[in-house]
């Protein structure tokens, strides 16, 4: 099963918790008070070359019949959206620029440019995700209601199509998200009290028209005789935004490391202890300047989850801290290659696929779920790092 006692698992004392918890604290308050110009010349400039792509591919797709044109329309347009969700409205939505008092900026304000409308998301991401992260039964993201991320699940046959439901996810990954939080299966069933999920409902309605009348009407009847080219460049586009998305938070919260609780880690929980969670819960990717700033700095999943409402662009400077922080209180800091994180979360996927009688690892000591039971037997070591390092060890001489 998942983990139920976090300090047992870490091979942490309830003093060493807390002290970590005490300097992640103290890092949170260093960087408040460093916020200032660099941080508000970084979103300005966010914001002009989300606003340059679009209207650069926009230009582009009035002449779409155009092989070139279409290409070059459909890429900026692309790298705009994904400019627009990841890197603002992400961070926006999360309060990260709250402090500057700026309406256009601000978590309250923000719509952003995908069909799900952004109080739901909020609810569901920034309240339930970052709150109960990783926790059975509670974080609704882990699997995200239709894949089965961890055999602390039980199987069910629906789960045999596995392999393509998740091919359809990360293609319509915009329509999941705005799904996410409806519950649809409550509405349907009745367990959903009407007065609030009528409204819910109104207002994804009034999101998705919004979204489809931009996206595959307005622009396309825009560019007069290219209505088809532009249209499909559009749902490129879109298909290219959903699909990177879908790849930067599976390889956040899916790879081997990225641990599960159950809801008695919850009892009592101390701030340390939420710390611990997160940066055992989550995992990063190896990243540049680039592919960080195209994630939404969401390389940094760990550091995100540690601060969602921090700056992004101060994540690859916490990231060092962090990490030091995992050395010093013997902690492993998962973290790889994209491409390493990704087919590890692939193999995941399509493993649990199948019945458990299938699989070989326990729900104790698997990759992509383990448990403090795990260090049945084996002397205890220092901290969770070594233990790990010393559990494979004795797995190589067997």
């Amino acid at each position: 099963m998942a983990i139920t006692d976090i300090n047992e698992y870490a091979h942490l004392t309830d003093a060493d918790v807390e002290a970590l918890g005490a300097e992640l604290d103290a890092l949170r308050r260093e960087i408040e008070a460093d916020r200032g110009i660099r941080d508000v010349k970084y979103l300005r400039r966010t914001i002009l070359a989300h606003r340059a792509l679009e209207v650069a591919g926009r230009a582009a797709l009035l002449g779409s019949r155009s092989r070139p044109l279409w290409l070059l329309g459909t890429g900026a347009l692309a790298l705009s959206k994904i400019i627009e969700n990841m890197e603002l409205g992400h961070n926006v939505m999360h309060g990260q620029w709250d402090w500057m008092n700026d309406p256009e900026v601000h978590s309250t304000t923000w719509e952003w440019d995908m069909v799900c409308a952004s109080p739901h998301w909020k609810h569901s991401h920034n309240y339930i995700h970052h709150k109960y992260t990783n926790v059975l039964g509670m974080d609704h993201d882990v699997g995200y209601k239709t894949l089965r991320v961890t055999r602390d699940e039980p199987w069910q046959p629906k789960q045999i199509f596995q392999p393509f439901t998740n091919i359809v996810l990360a293609a319509l990954f915009e329509w999941g998200i705005g799904l996410h939080d409806l519950d649809l299966k409550d509405v349907i069933s009745g367990d959903k009290p009407k007065e609030i999920a009528i409204p819910q409902l109104k207002l994804f309605a009034r999101k998705v028209g919004k979204q489809v009348a931009k996206d595959y009407v307005l622009f396309p009847v825009l560019s007069g005789p290219n209505f088809k080219h532009t249209l499909t460049a559009n749902l490129t586009a879109n298909l290219i935004r959903n699909v990177w998305a879908y790849v930067v938070i599976f390889c956040g919260h899916f790879p081997d490391g990225a641990e599960k609780f159950t809801a008695d880690t919850l009892d009592n929980e101390t701030q340390g202890q939420w710390y611990l969670r997160q940066m055992l819960g989550t995992a990063n990717f190896d990243a540049g300047p680039a592919m960080a700033f195209f994630s939404g700095n969401l390389c940094y999943q760990i550091e995100h989850h540690l601060y969602p409402d921090l700056p992004s662009n101060r994540y690859a400077e916490i990231a060092v801290r962090v990490r030091a922080l995992c050395d010093k209180y013997d902690l492993p800091y998962t973290t790889g290659s994209i491409v390493v994180q990704y087919l590890q979360t692939l193999r995941t996927i399509n493993k649990l696929a199948l019945p458990d009688s299938f699989l070989r690892a326990t729900a104790d000591d698997a990759p992509e779920t383990a448990s403090e039971k795990r260090f049945a037997g084996m002397p205890r070591s220092t901290g969770l790092k070594t233990a790990i390092r010393q559990l494979r060890e004795r797995r190589r001489r067997r």
